[in-house]
């Protein structure tokens, strides 16, 4: 496809977009844990997620209608397509598509979005040292650039780290340290080379915000792009993103993240958490989003 219609098409899939977006333009941008989205057996070992609870996470994704969706725990490419395919025709289309191998078998970070990826940067594989011992980011790193308007361009990250499970080779809580210390640098890389990126950090970090690797993602205000929380509720003004059945716990481990030349843009009072009664058939998450007006503030 030459250069002039490459443009052409762009322009009218923004027409398109805007004709149907939330409101003046307004393009909303989710995160989704779907526990184990796994439609078949695929060799990794991990159950194929019930039929039932598939329709929930359908259903969940259709009442959102995100613009752009993140997703954890999704299976292999096919399971991706075939999320995709059930919710088109469930309504709602998502043209564009990326999928990160990461180093988990079983459980892998995708995106589903409705304008087009220009830049592609997702990482399988990133590394660190632990207790002298060499680990690498399960999930890798989702990174995608995002074209909203034909001047406007949103860097979206995801993450997923280690669970709170404990392990007998090494300590959970360090570990998901230094994933968060990986992960920080990639975000200071980005920003340090160009601080007025519209980035949008998003993830299950598996802790709380008072955390060490939260804090650590966070950045502090000395550091090039100190990070924003936008702090998601639902329509009860309650925060939590997930329930953890062993402990009985509810809490929050699922954050979106703003860069300084994004958070202008976020409209925070429309940002929040799918607050639907079926929530436990989709997922042992809730779905968080946010919206923003993508123009240059």
């Amino acid at each position: 496809m030459g250069r002039f219609q490459t443009c052409c098409c762009r322009t009218l899939v923004f027409i398109l977009l805007a004709a149907g977006s939330l409101s003046g333009g307004e393009v909303k941008v989710a995160w989704f844990n779907l526990e184990n989205y796994i439609e078949r057996e695929d060799g990794s070992g991990q159950l194929a997620k019930p039929e039932s609870r598939i329709d929930a996470v359908v259903r969940a994704i259709t009442e959102m209608r995100p613009d752009i969706l993140a997703v954890a725990e999704i299976g292999d490419k096919a399971a991706l397509s075939d999320l995709r395919h059930r919710v088109k025709a469930a309504g709602w289309e998502f043209p564009s598509t990326e999928w990160v191998a990461g180093l988990d078998q079983a459980r892998h970070l995708a995106l589903l979005s409705r304008y087009p990826i220009i830049e592609r940067n997702s990482k399988d594989a990133l590394y660190f040292t632990l207790d002298g011992v060499r680990h690498g980011l399960q999930r890798g790193i989702l990174d995608v650039t995002i074209e909203l308007t034909p001047t406007y361009r949103l860097r979206v990250l995801g993450a997923h780290f280690k669970s709170r499970r404990d392990e007998r080779a090494y300590d959970q809580a360090a570990f998901r340290l230094a994933e968060a210390r990986v992960f920080r640098s990639y975000v200071e890389a980005i920003l340090r080379s160009a601080p007025p990126t519209n980035l949008l950090a998003m993830g299950d970090l598996n802790d709380t915000k008072n955390e060490a690797p939260i804090r650590e993602i966070i950045g502090s205000p000395r550091e090039p792009g100190v990070l924003r929380d936008i702090f998601v509720r639902d329509s009860r003004q309650e925060t939590w993103t997930h329930y953890w059945k062993v402990a009985d716990v509810y809490s929050r481990i699922d954050y979106l993240l703003t860069s300084p030349g994004l958070s202008p843009e976020i409209l925070w009072k429309k940002c929040g958490i799918l607050d639907a009664p079926y929530w436990a058939q989709a997922s042992d998450h809730r779905a968080i989003y946010a919206v923003l007006s993508p123009e240059n503030k």
